[in-house]
């Protein structure tokens, strides 16, 4: 199976892709690629989010998912909280045109199903994405890590 995790925002959008192959204790889990789409932040929000839009496309026909998991917005009083829900739409929209089935997952519930607690801290939630993906580096940047981490949610939560 394979699954695409995708942490939304208008500047950057990380994403990570993973690979599951067999069953029980025999589950091996590896990171296929992991990055972010970055926008110009000099250009209007509706050109940027055409640019997440066409990136995402890219992924999605390189990569094929079966499944994209997209971190749930945690709702906070910033002015940028409406540019990252629209983005988030926009990354919503892109993933249904192609028919990927979408599973959603709040910061809490992805600390919690890979650290046990809902109130880990983030090197607490990097270390076990590194250990879960046998990871000798940590994913860079951050955006990519809690990509890849609502991926493994999506995985633990099928």
């Amino acid at each position: 199976m394979r699954i695409l995790g995708i942490d939304p925002g208008l500047a950057r959008v990380g994403y990570g892709v993973i690979e599951v192959e067999g069953r029980g204790v025999n589950t091996k889990q590896q990171m296929l690629d992991c990055g972010i789409i970055r926008t110009d932040p000099g250009t209007c929000d509706g050109v940027r989010m055409v640019e997440i839009a066409r990136d995402l496309r890219v992924l999605i026909r390189q990569w094929q998912p079966d499944l994209a998991v997209v971190e749930k917005f945690f709702f906070y009083r910033s002015s940028t909280t409406i540019s990252v829900v629209q983005a988030r739409g926009v990354v919503m929209m892109t993933l249904a045109r192609f028919r990927v089935p979408v599973a959603e997952f709040p910061p809490m519930q992805i600390k919690l199903a890979l650290t046990g607690s809902g109130h880990a801290q983030k090197d607490e939630v990097l270390d076990a994405v590194m250990r879960e993906l046998n990871l000798d580096h940590p994913p860079k940047p951050d955006d990519a890590a809690d990509a890849l981490a609502a991926a493994l949610t999506g995985w633990y939560q099928r």
